[in-house]
């Protein structure tokens, strides 16, 4: 008997193998990088239209919630802000775009409402939509290494690191300084290609002003992004986290946004 089970725990393992393999052998392989940023810019060209199909079709709440917290954590400032959109007006047809090539003018250029509200100075400052216009300028800061594939929410992503190109940057704006030292990773919904999350961190410190009004050392970000069953994006959830000192003073900021009880109305 004992060398049946042997025999059977053997056949076992050689199907659970084969099993591991059979599937390994189906999935594709990875896109290069090249190409899903490609595509990814392609596409960003309709993120405009795709905002506003989506706050014309559903209602939902938006809650901002920013704290301040002192050198020891202590709780100096809150301030929560809640808005409801409400359409009612009927919205034109959504037609997403044919992908192609994005415009050139920096004045014409889309934005891209991945990125919401973020951080630019120690007293919390947010970032604009247009600070993240995907452009060769903007992908242009940062090196990109494919991560990998997972499954979210029943679609597959394609995972993309990426840290600070390893050369000159320009620092034109405050922002910049920002942007220039972000790491992170992003997942790329391989059937869309649309940014649907992003995590990224200060990979160093940040001066203001050369240091003597301020310097942030710590920075983390987050954003999360949901598909509707009509194909339309929207951003589910905002976090980010900063610590720094202003002049002599060190504090906390901790922001918080969502959209919550998201339905449809047209």
């Amino acid at each position: 008997m004992k060398i049946i089970r042997k025999a059977l725990a053997g056949l076992a393992l050689i199907g659970v193998s084969s099993s591991l393999c059979a599937q390994n052998a189906a999935e594709p392989p990875l896109p290069s990088t090249e190409v899903v940023i490609r595509r990814v810019v392609e596409n960003s060209v309709s993120e405009n239209e795709n905002d506003r199909a989506f706050n014309q079709r559903y209602g939902y709440t938006r809650t901002k919630v920013t704290e301040y917290r002192n050198a020891t954590g202590d709780l100096k400032k809150r301030e929560e802000k809640k808005s409801a959109n409400n359409p009612s007006v009927i919205p034109v047809a959504y037609h997403p775009r044919p992908a192609g090539p994005k415009p050139e003018s920096s004045k014409d250029a889309p934005r891209t409402g991945a990125v919401t509200d973020a951080n630019s100075n120690v007293r919390g400052r947010a970032f604009e939509k247009r600070d993240f216009t995907l452009n060769g300028d903007l992908l242009g800061r940062f090196q990109f290494t494919a991560a990998g594939r997972e499954m979210v929410n029943g679609r597959p992503m394609l995972m993309l690191d990426f840290k600070p190109a390893n050369k000159k940057l320009p620092e034109r704006t405050l922002k910049d300084k920002f942007i220039n030292k972000a790491a992170g990773r992003v997942r790329v919904d391989e059937a869309d290609y649309v940014l649907a999350r992003a995590d990224l961190h200060l990979s160093e410190a940040v001066n203001v002003l050369g240091g003597l009004v301020g310097a942030i050392w710590k920075f983390s970000y987050t954003f999360s992004r949901e598909r509707l069953p009509d194909g339309l994006w929207f951003t589910r959830d905002v976090d980010w986290h900063l610590e720094g000192r202003e002049v002599v003073l060190r504090r906390s900021v901790n922001y918080h946004e969502e959209k919550t009880g998201v339905r449809r109305i047209w």
